[in-house]
């Protein structure tokens, strides 16, 4: 008989199958993952072409070499299909699609729906289903153990059920996979169980929790945190700029204190997946329980004028050699929305770049890493090569993603003028350079 103790048992003596849904930033990275500990791993993916792409070892994620994907596909540990009905063979299946926001800023759960309905037709009895994608609290049970009970199935019996928030730093040779904690949170004392015996075959550290909803909070209120605190640094650094106060020399003179302070950087604004949604899906939330959270709106609203800001800023730099933002060459410097990967999710770097062209500035970008962007009207930008010697034929270079493939030195040297939103620059070349949150 199909027991709780059965498929924990298959797990901690890794003889399962377990198939994850949607091969992306996190899917991917935590097949490979399974497939490495000796797991037969089935990756579901829509896409033809990344299937494609996997199954002859070839990685779209720069946290996965595809030296390493292609030593888990050639064994045939980690095999991607687009066929459903082999989800029937799974013993866990994790669900790691996108939950993007609605033109109206609302959750968009369809990926969710879409995967749930595929799991219902498709899984076999004794079958653990894990929700990794950012939510709102309350999803798993809605989204997850309502319509597969209504298919027939019986929690505790036939299936399990669980939450572990993802918390994937794209770019991050520290943290990883295997060891950032995992937070577990099933609806049952047997769903939690067999959650926790599933990842810590795979991850350093299992963190259980009471619930999914617990769980799902977690992975929200970690974010909401960092947008809050992202956001004061940043009306901090406005504020410095106004009052004629060095931003940059005053948060090194607090982060001194070895207490009580958190430091956080300001730059021209947020990106990736996380950050800037995951407080939208808790506020929208709230709304439901006729809560307002106050600050999670303001810091919404700041974060989001950003990039605004930084054109104004790039029109201050400007005037003071006497030119405008209208008929100026201006060159970005990095899209990805931060350092040394390619991920352009949410980068703010975008709106810049539109923001300028709307002034009727003439703007180019290099980014060796994030090389086409598609804009808000469906254009296809391609990145200049990095030559920094013809950077002094722009009238300003707006260093946005200091990527390490990049020289700052050659950048400084080479530039006529520069707005530097990040501090990176040697200040050697300060004269020629507005540091935003400086002067």
């Amino acid at each position: 008989m199909n027991t709780v103790e059965t498929l924990i048992t298959t797990f901690k003596n890794k003889e399962a199958t377990i198939a994850v849904m949607g091969l992306g930033y996190v899917g991917l990275p935590l097949a490979v993952l399974f497939a490495e500990q000796g797991m037969n791993v089935i990756g579901f993916e829509l896409s033809m072409d990344k299937v494609c792409l996997i199954n002859t070892g070839v990685s779209d994620i720069m946290d996965i070499p595809s030296e390493r994907l292609k030593k888990v596909t050639s064994n045939e540990r980690f095999v991607a299909t687009t066929d459903a009905t082999e989800l029937g063979d799974a013993d866990a299946i994790i669900i790691c699609v996108p939950t993007p926001l609605t033109a109206s800023y609302e959750p968009d759960i369809s990926y969710i729906n879409n995967a749930v309905d595929i799991i219902r037709e498709n899984m076999t009895p004794n079958t653990l289903i894990v929700l990794e994608s950012t939510t709102y609290p309350g999803t798993s049970r809605e989204l997850l153990l309502d319509p597969i009970e209504k298919s027939g199935f019986t929690l505790g019996e036939d299936f399990y059920i669980c939450y572990s928030p993802e918390r994937v730093d794209p770019g991050n040779k520290t943290y990883q996979t295997e060891n950032t904690p995992k937070v577990v949170g099933g609806i049952g004392e047997a769903s939690t169980n067999a959650g926790i015996a599933l990842y810590e075959t795979v991850i350093n550290q299992v963190v259980p929790v009471a619930s999914t909803e617990v769980a799902e909070m977690s992975k929200l209120l970690e974010n909401t945190f960092r947008s809050i605190n992202i956001a004061f640094i940043n009306e901090m650094a406005m504020l410095c700029d106004k009052m004629g106060i060095d931003i940059w020399e005053t948060i090194e003179a607090s982060s001194t204190k070895p207490f009580g302070f958190m430091r956080f950087n300001p730059g021209p604004g947020i990106g990736g997946h996380c950050i800037p949604l995951d407080p939208i899906y808790l506020s929208w939330k709230a709304k439901e329980a006729n809560f307002f959270s106050r600050f999670i709106e303001l810091a919404q609203e700041t974060n989001s004028q950003m990039p605004e800001y930084i054109v104004q800023k790039a029109g201050t730099a400007l005037n003071t050699v006497k030119k405008s933002l209208n008929g100026s060459n201006i060159l970005l410097v990095g899209m990805a929305y931060k350092e040394d990967i390619d991920d352009l999710r949410e980068s703010p770097s975008i709106p810049i770049f539109e923001n300028l062209v709307e002034q009727g500035a003439n703007v180019s970008f290099c980014d060796p890493l994030a090389t086409t962007f598609r804009d808000k009207d469906g254009e296809i930008h391609t990145t200049v090569d990095v030559d920094y010697e013809k950077m002094s034929e722009y009238d300003l270079v707006i260093v946005l993603t200091c990527h390490k493939a990049f020289d700052k030195e050659k950048i400084a040297k080479h530039s006529s003028l520069i707005l530097d939103t990040k501090n990176v620059l040697p200040k050697q070349y300060k004269e020629k350079t507005i540091c935003f949150g400086n002067k």
